[in-house]
């Protein structure tokens, strides 16, 4: 059983940036495969970014939404069992509840349904 926690949501300006970090219990955190998800109200539970298991790479392959490339940055400390997203250049549109997930390191990192883990969610708002 994995837990996770989110922190490092709250209010900022638009332009401004935040880093969500998401703390993982267990010891096989370094070969689950990560994602940070929103959901803004009455809209659906949307992918932002994942990335791979590093257990066994190098580097672990990352992915981001065509609405956050180049403004948000997934990544991992395996040492701190913690992912983060670096987010910047942030808008009023990126306004949502930012989940955390994790899985095996096989799926599809866009489909939430194929995480097995989920975090409490942490608010993001973003004004203008």
């Amino acid at each position: 059983q994995v837990q996770l926690r989110e922190s490092g949501g709250g209010l900022v300006q638009a332009g401004g940036s935040l880093r969500l970090s998401c703390a993982a219990s267990g010891r096989t955190f370094s070969s689950y495969a990560m994602g940070w998800f929103r959901q803004a109200p009455g809209k659906e539970r949307e992918f932002v970014a994942g990335i791979r298991g590093s257990n066994v790479r190098i580097y672990a392959s990352t992915y981001h939404s065509d609405s956050v490339k180049g403004r948000f940055t997934i990544s991992r400390d395996n040492a701190k069992n913690t992912v983060y997203l670096q987010m910047t250049s942030l808008k009023p549109e990126d306004t949502a509840v930012y989940y955390c997930a994790g899985g095996p390191d096989s799926l599809r990192p866009v489909w939430a349904r194929e995480y097995d883990y989920w975090g409490q969610g942490t608010q993001v708002t973003v004004s203008s």
